[in-house]
């Protein structure tokens, strides 16, 4: 029997059989550039700048997702009929689930106006990428499904819910990934018990946890609240994304005003500066090395602004960060006299004074029923004798205690300015002291 195999730090051994129809559609997307472009994305954006081992990519994440797409898959055939066109639509919306991601994925979102889920449907649906005419060869309706499981509007619902829902393959695989690549371990849980607990409600056509794997959900939402708290939400990784944001902030701006910014001529970045639309050929053009090149030309840039936000970037001399851990009604006021202080210093705050929110990031970390679609929600079996499927807040304490979630509101500013920030955050709040002194 013929083999494709990933040795993966995850999952140990990612296999496919290129003797199987739907594992060769499967080598084959991974084969295609739109695909293999994913390896020069890191799936941490910054992270490498505080955890040193964080130097993964969506590509391995990737493949995680498809591996654990497959087993579950394999565990629910079992005990249900899958229709064999949903499979294999589902193993490739898991595998391409990240496919549209730009540099520094999250990190640059905003500024690229994009989203990363849009972008991934126009990969797959278009027939100008190598991936869009290799899953059209497999099946003409293929690509319009694996879109809608994007777009959470696929029939059954319970398999696209796989994809994209508060317990997905994503959420599974890069918990446990960033974990082991950081070194943080918060992100451990019992994935094999949540896999062989996972069951389709066959009547509301969503996916439940058996009542042998609450506990096991338990633990994999505190994974996640944790892994925000400490790894995603850390504040040098953070700080890196806001001088990474301002200089090219700075140079958008720049090129607006009509002055000289340096860029590669003739390529994709050239017309992001220029703010001109990008085609899905010209956006699957870019990754991280993109932008980490022109970062590397502006250090020698004329405008002094532009050249020492990039400086800072690449010597990794990054900006210094405050939680404002005070009372509501202070913040203002220490805002702006923080904010005086950086501009005292000779910085210009738009570029030198970030205020970062936690809900500012993709993906809030706590998992709350509140807000979301119903079919995001997570849904449990209550009970042996007579069980009941509920969402998991109405049965567990634990999950209701995360629901409370937290506020995270600091400032990011040079590290010339520290001594004075500091010292207004102090008379502020003199006992928390501690609070500021960690790296």
């Amino acid at each position: 029997m013929s083999h494709r195999i990933y040795r993966d730090p995850v999952h140990n051994i990612i296999p496919l059989r290129d003797d199987h129809a739907e594992d060769r559609l499967l080598i084959l997307l991974i084969d295609t550039p739109e695909f293999q472009r994913l390896r020069r994305i890191k799936q941490l954006g910054l992270g490498l700048y505080t955890y040193q081992g964080a130097e993964h990519s969506r590509f391995t994440h990737s493949l995680g997702a498809l591996h654990l797409m497959t087993r579950i898959l394999d565990q629910l055939t079992d005990r249900h009929n899958i229709d064999a066109a949903d499979r294999v639509a589902a193993r490739s919306a898991a595998l391409l689930h990240d496919v549209g991601h730009g540099p520094f994925s999250h990190a640059m979102e905003n500024i690229l106006g994009v989203h990363h889920e849009q972008m991934t449907m126009r990969t797959v649906l278009s027939d100008e990428t190598e991936l869009g005419r290799v899953l059209h060869s497999y099946s003409s309706g293929l690509p319009q499904r694996i879109a809608s499981i994007i777009e959470g509007t696929f029939k059954p619902a319970a398999l696209g819910q796989l994809v994209s829902s508060q317990l997905d393959v994503d959420r599974m695989d890069y918990l446990l990934r960033d974990s082991l690549m950081t070194g943080a371990k918060y992100g451990l849980y019992d994935l094999e018990w949540i896999i062989n607990a996972l069951q389709i409600d066959q009547e509301r056509d969503r996916i439940y946890v058996a009542a042998r794997g609450v506990f096991a959900v338990e633990e994999y939402l505190q994974a996640r609240y944790y892994m925000f708290r400490q790894v995603y939400f850390h504040r040098t990784l953070r700080s890196a994304e806001a001088v990474l944001r301002s200089a090219l902030l700075r140079a958008l701006e720049l090129v607006e005003k009509g002055a000289s910014v340096w860029c590669a001529p003739g390529t994709s970045f050239e017309k992001v500066l220029r703010r001109q639309a990008l085609n899905i050929t010209e956006h699957l053009e870019m990754d991280d090395s993109d932008v980490i090149f022109h970062m590397k030309q502006w250090q020698h840039s004329s405008d002094p602004v532009l050249s020492d936000l990039s400086r800072r970037f690449i010597g990794r001399r990054l900006f210094k960060a405050i939680d404002l851990d005070m009372p509501q009604d202070e913040r203002e006021d220490f805002l702006d006299a923080a904010r005086a202080a950086v501009t005292r210093r000779g910085f210009d705050p738009e570029y030198y004074f970030v205020e970062d929110r936690a809900s500012d990031v993709p993906y809030y970390g706590y998992y709350t029923a509140e807000g979301v679609e119903p079919r995001t929600r997570i849904y449990v079996e209550d009970g042996y004798a007579h069980p009941q499927i509920r969402e998991i807040s109405e049965v567990s304490e634990a999950v209701r205690g995360l629901g409370r979630g937290y506020e995270l509101h600091r400032i990011c500013f040079p590290a010339e300015v520290k001594e004075e920030v500091y010292g207004l955050y102090h008379g502020k709040l003199p006992i928390r002291s501690t609070a500021v002194s960690r790296e």
